[in-house]
C-alpha cells in the first residue's frame, strides 16, 4: 500500500531542469514513478503502483467514446517514467514544464496517493481562490461524498 503523501515544499529547478524530491515525499513516491499532465495546469507524480491502477482504469474506457479517448490521451499521452538519481533529483521533461508553466520556482504538494508539482505563482493564485471558497467546497464534498 502506498504511503499517503502530504505537506508542501518549495524548490528550484536547476539549469538542466532537475528537481530535488523533498524527503517528505520520497517514501510515498518511491525511487521510480510516473509524471504526467495534471488537470489544473500542474504535473502529477504517481507512484508506480498507483499509476498502474489508474492506467488499468484508463485502458478499460471504451474506445468508442470520444470523451474517454480524450481523457485517456490526456494522461497516457503525457506520461513519462522517471527515476531519482543518487542525489534524489529527477528531470522534468520539457513538455511537462511547458504545460505547467514551470521555469524555475516550484512547489511540490502531497495529495494523498499522488504528489503535485506546481509553478509557484500559479499555485499561490489557485490556492488562494480555493481558500476563499473552502466553505462552499466543504459543503459540496459533504453532500456528494459524506465528508
Amino acid at each position: 500500500m502506498t504511503k499517503g503523501m502530504k505537506g508542501q515544499s518549495n524548490h528550484s529547478l536547476d539549469s538542466k531542469g532537475r528537481l530535488i524530491i523533498p524527503s517528505r515525499l520520497r517514501d510515498g513516491l518511491g525511487n521510480s514513478f510516473v509524471l504526467c499532465k495534471g488537470m489544473d495546469k500542474n504535473i502529477y507524480a504517481y507512484p508506480s503502483a498507483e499509476w498502474e491502477k489508474f492506467s488499468e482504469k484508463l485502458n478499460a474506457l471504451p474506445v468508442s467514446d470520444s470523451g474517454a479517448r480524450k481523457f485517456k490521451r490526456f494522461f497516457q499521452g503525457s506520461a513519462n517514467d522517471c527515476e531519482m538519481d543518487g542525489q534524489f533529483r529527477i528531470v522534468i521533461p520539457q513538455s511537462l514544464r511547458e504545460w505547467a508553466g514551470i521555469d524555475k520556482e516550484v512547489i511540490m504538494v502531497g495529495n494523498g496517493a499522488i504528489a503535485e508539482i506546481w509553478n509557484i505563482d500559479r499555485w499561490n493564485e489557485f490556492n488562494s481562490k480555493d481558500e476563499d471558497s473552502i466553505d462552499d467546497i466543504a459543503f459540496d464534498m459533504s453532500e456528494k461524498y459524506g465528508i
